[in-house]
C-alpha cells in the first residue's frame, strides 16, 4: 500500500490489518484510531512493567550513583566508566525507561504516512468526520474553533501524564515534562487531526496507566517509609506510671502510720528501764 524506509513494511501491514479491523466492527475511523491505540498500548504493556521495576531499581541505587558522581567528577571518562561497571554489577539499565516510547515510535510514523496515503483517503471518503471533526485525514488549520478544542485537550493530557509519570523525579524532569507540551503544540497544528486524536488516546492511557502501575509497584520510598511506621512500637495505653508512685505510697503509709495508725494510737512509747514515779498523797496519816 505505501512503503517507509523507517518502518519494516510487515509492520506496516500489521498496523493497517488491526485498524481495518477495528473500524470493520465500529463502523468509524475515529473509534478505530482510538482502539488501534489501545491495542498497540496492550502489546508493549510488558515491557512497560519491566521498565517501571528497572526505575525502581535505579531510585533505590540513586544514592550510590550520586556517591560516583560526586568522586569521579573530575574526570569524566572514569566516571562513565564506573558507572557502566555500577550498572553491570547490579544488573541494571538506565535505558529501560525508554523503550515503550522508543517502540511507540514507529507506529507512531506508520499512522503518520497511513493517514497522508491516498489510498486511505479513498477508504474514508463519506466518513471522515468523527465527534466534532471534520476530517480525520486533513490537518485542522482551516477550522480554528476545533482546532483550539483538540490542542487544549492535547496539552492537559500530555501535563497530566508527563506529572503523573515524573513523581519522585528530579526537578529538572518535571520542568521537561511541563515545557514539552507546549514546544510540541508547534509540531501538531500541521499534523492530521487523526494523528492528534491518536496522540491525546495514548495520553490517556498513559494516565489510567500510571494509577495501576502506582497500585501495583509502590515507590520504594514510599515502601521505606511505611516499614518504619510499621516498625515503631505502639502509644501506651492510658496514663504512664510514675516510676516514684510506689516510694511515695510507701512513705505516706509510714507517715499515717505515726500519726496514728499503730497500736499505740501515734503516742510516743516510754522508754523500757524508766521508772514510773509515784504520785504524794496529800494529807496527814493518822
Amino acid at each position: 500500500m505505501f512503503e517507509l524506509a523507517i518502518v519494516p513494511q510487515s509492520v506496516l501491514d500489521v498496523f493497517e490489518s488491526i485498524l481495518q479491523f477495528w473500524q470493520g466492527i465500529t463502523g468509524s475511523w475515529g473509534m478505530a484510531i482510538i482502539l488501534l491505540t489501545f491495542t498497540i498500548r496492550l502489546l508493549i504493556l510488558p515491557l512497560t512493567f519491566s521498565s517501571v521495576k528497572s526505575m525502581q531499581k535505579m531510585q533505590v541505587l540513586q544514592p550510590e550513583i550520586k556517591k560516583l558522581q560526586e568522586r569521579y567528577k573530575d574526570d569524566k571518562q572514569r566516571m562513565q566508566q564506573e558507572m557502566m561497571k555500577f550498572y553491570k554489577e547490579r544488573e541494571v539499565n538506565p535505558l529501560a525507561s525508554c523503550l515503550p516510547i522508543l517502540l511507540q515510535i514507529p507506529f507512531f510514523i506508520a499512522l503518520f504516512e497511513l493517514l497522508r496515503s491516498k489510498s486511505f483517503q479513498r477508504d474514508i471518503e463519506g466518513e471522515e468526520s468523527f465527534l466534532f471533526i471534520p476530517d480525520l485525514a486533513e490537518n485542522l488549520t482551516g477550522e480554528p474553533a476545533v482546532l483550539a478544542v483538540m490542542i487544549v485537550l492535547y496539552v492537559v493530557t500530555q501535563l497530566i501524564a508527563g506529572l503523573i509519570t515524573s513523581i519522585g523525579g528530579d526537578k529538572n524532569q518535571k520542568r521537561i515534562m511541563l515545557a514539552l507540551p507546549f514546544v510540541f503544540v508547534i509540531f501538531i497544528i500541521n499534523f492530521e487531526a487523526g494523528l492528534i486524536v491518536y496522540w491525546i488516546t495514548t495520553n490517556v492511557w498513559t494516565i489510567g496507566q500510571q494509577l495501576v502501575v502506582r497500585k501495583l509497584y509502590p515507590r520504594p520510598d514510599l515502601l521505606a517509609s511505611d516499614s518504619e511506621e510499621d516498625a515503631k512500637p505502639p502509644p501506651a495505653r492510658g496514663k504512664p506510671k510514675s516510676p516514684s508512685a510506689k516510694p511515695a505510697a510507701t512513705t505516706a503509709a509510714v507517715a499515717a502510720g505515726k500519726a496514728g495508725g499503730g497500736p499505740n494510737g501515734g503516742r510516743p512509747k516510754a522508754p523500757p528501764g524508766s521508772p514510773r514515779k509515784k504520785k504524794k498523797r496529800s494529807g496527814r496519816r493518822r
